[in-house]
């Protein structure tokens, strides 16, 4: 298959999710938008999907559809081809490359306040974060080249000390000397589940890795032409986050099980458990400032790390990358609990 068939592919294959989510048409005057996330279906995007099912959304007059990512989608090819108006964008790393690049999209809201990055040890083999530096670490090709890039230049990790991660734990599983990377609310419970055993986890954010993730990226024409639409969208992502953390969210929860066959409930459960008792959503800024909020001093604080670590290239118009003109407003904040 050609580089543009897979292209048209994963175009094809958006619509017809988008189609199949789209939640029903509430009224001829709502605005139609589209946000793409970056993974299927899963607790993780469960405020978006709050948004939709308890009609938040509507309420502010936009009818929204949540576009599921994939190994096979790229969603944020489809918001630079003017298919979707909104990407979840991962981490402020994509953020920069995009300036780099010379590509104007614009981070306008940060759900997590912390990466839900983790690294996994066996119980009671390592004490600290630092303490990890005895172990071998299993860590993928991108985590080598961004996150671990900052172990090694902030805590002394090693080249040496790390092997590739092929996303398969039975290397971890057979050695209390390795430890492996994972994703907070994910990883930890698989092996809790299959392996009969609870491993020590430890939030690389909480050791100083300052990025945010899970945004909502879109166009800066975007921003330009439609700032209502922007504004809209972001307050009620927020809105739908404060709901689903802290109200009911069985519907939105029904709506994530449709869409990805492979979750289940025991899952999400345990995915809400970790957001919350780790403040990925609620912690820092957030906490006075409202979920979403992205502020200069956080994302100027990790940007200099990156420029240390060797990761990003000093001189970067970085502020280029997100704007805060949307977030910290105090949003949703009477529906915390």
């Amino acid at each position: 298959m050609t580089k543009g068939s897979t292209f048209f592919g994963a175009i094809m294959l958006a619509a017809g999710t988008a189609t199949a989510l789209a939640t029903p048409a509430l009224a001829q005057d709502l605005t139609p938008v589209s946000y793409g996330t970056n993974w299927v279906a899963q607790a993780e995007h469960g405020g978006f999907y709050q948004s939709v099912a308890d009609g938040t959304y509507a309420e502010c007059g936009l009818d929204v559809t949540v576009v599921p990512g994939g190994p096979q989608v790229n969603n944020r090819a489809l918001m630079l081809a003017g298919k979707i108006d909104f990407h979840m964008g991962g981490d402020l790393l994509q953020a920069f490359s995009a300036v780099k690049e010379g590509i104007p999209v614009v981070s306008v809201a940060a759900m997590f306040q912390k990466h839900p990055q983790v690294i996994i040890a066996h119980p009671g083999v390592a004490e600290s974060f630092e303490d990890l530096k005895d172990l071998t670490l299993l860590i993928g090709d991108n985590g080598y080249q961004s996150f671990y890039q900052w172990m090694i230049k902030q805590y002394g990790f090693t080249e040496e000390q790390r092997q590739p991660y092929t996303f398969n734990p039975a290397p971890f599983l057979a050695d209390e000397g390795v430890g492996m990377q994972g994703y907070l609310s994910s990883e930890p419970y698989l092996i809790e589940k299959e392996a009969g055993f609870t491993p020590d986890v430890f939030l690389i954010a909480d050791a100083g890795y300052s990025t945010y993730a899970t945004t909502i990226e879109t166009m800066a024409d975007t921003i330009e032409t439609s700032p209502e639409v922007v504004q809209c969208f972001v307050d009620g992502s927020i809105k739908g986050w404060y709901n689903y953390l802290n109200g009911d969210n069985a519907e939105a929860n029904a709506l994530i099980l449709e869409a990805n066959p492979d979750m289940t409930q025991d899952k999400i459960d345990f995915a809400i458990m970790m957001l919350k008792s780790e403040g990925i959503v609620t912690s820092g800024d957030a906490e006075t400032m409202g979920i979403g909020v992205i502020t200069d001093a956080q994302v100027g604080d990790f940007y200099q790390k990156m420029v240390t670590a060797g990761v990003i290239e000093d001189g970067l118009d970085y502020k280029a990358a997100y704007s805060t003109e949307f977030v910290g407003k105090g949003v949703g904040m009477d529906l915390m609990q």
